[in-house]
């Protein structure tokens, strides 16, 4: 299953085995605060998958697993289609003493008309996630299998400026998240992103790890875009290979956190222990994700 694929299962089986009025019934919690640490689902669902089982018949244990582990929330996917099942998301965090705090989305926000469309779906739904305290929403614009023209890129740009704008009226920051293709081109996308549209209102949900296998590294990166980080996607890897917890490797997150802490960068830290062809895995998934949870504290001091 690839990312695009869990984004829709996701946002389909997040909520199973909730009651329907269980999250109108609960308190709002309150908006999360700096310094955070989170885990995304896309690799545990990836581990799930390996031993022929679902992560959504699995969700609850994952939650709690991460609870034990230290952790303060889970990004799932924010649901677009049936709004009222991020606030069932954000119910089922809240009982295992999780906290909501990002969502991850995509869309297609390159072509005239349609692009605009994608914005407004995306704070719709965004704007009800609000109200269960979810304060960010990560947004990876679709690829479409060859670099975006000048013109779909200067239409994305606008897209991305509109749902930032509608984002911030809800009280929601909008993160843009890349994978490779966005760095293709010497990172034509990636920077264009950035350069097209204000920081005040698009900011950068730094995956530290893609944007590194893209060509950018961080200490290119931070300088000129760390004051547009509003979340944090962290991976490592060793001779190029996604490594199965967060440790020493490829990246240095020592000289990482060094940046943050001295430019007060926004301290939300998503663990997103992928796999990927030659990944060696030793640990089952929780133990791996505890690890994590000890190198971020111990490295990032949070």
């Amino acid at each position: 299953m690839n990312r695009r694929q869990f984004l829709v299962a996701t946002a389909l089986t997040t909520t199973a085995h909730l009651g329907a009025d269980a999250a109108a019934a609960a308190p709002l919690p309150p908006k999360p605060v700096p310094p955070l640490v989170g885990s995304q689902l896309y690799g545990w669902g990836q581990y799930y998958q390996r031993e022929g089982k679902e992560l959504s018949a699995n969700l609850d244990e994952v939650l709690s697993a991460l609870r034990d582990a230290g952790y303060d929330y889970a990004e799932g996917t924010l649901d677009l289609g049936t709004l009222e099942n991020n606030a069932k998301f954000a119910e089922r965090l809240t009982k295992r003493g999780l906290q909501p705090v990002s969502l991850y989305s995509g869309g297609a926000m390159h072509v005239l008309g349609k692009a605009s469309e994608t914005a407004e779906r995306i704070a719709k739904a965004a704007k009800e996630a609000a109200k269960s305290g979810f304060a960010i929403i990560n947004v990876n614009p679709d690829p479409i299998g060859r670099a975006k023209t000048d013109s779909e890129l200067a239409i994305q740009a606008e897209a991305l400026t509109e749902l930032g704008e509608a984002l911030n009226q809800s009280g929601i920051r909008l993160g843009i998240h890349h994978h490779t293709p966005e760095l293709a081109n010497d990172a034509k996308e990636f920077h264009s992103n950035f350069e097209k549209c204000p920081p005040a209102l698009v900011g950068f949900c730094y995956d530290v790890h893609w944007v590194y296998r893209g060509g950018i590294a961080p200490s290119v990166c931070l300088p000129r875009y760390g004051n547009r980080v509003v979340s944090w996607h962290l991976r490592q890897s060793r001779n190029q290979i996604w490594w199965e917890d967060l440790d020493t490797g490829d990246l240095d997150y020592a000289a990482i956190a060094r940046f943050a802490q001295t430019h007060r960068l926004p301290a939300f830290y998503t663990v997103e222990l992928a796999l990927e062809s030659g990944t060696k895995i030793t640990r089952s998934v929780v133990e791996n994700h505890a690890k994590s949870r000890e190198f971020v504290k111990r490295v990032m001091g949070v």
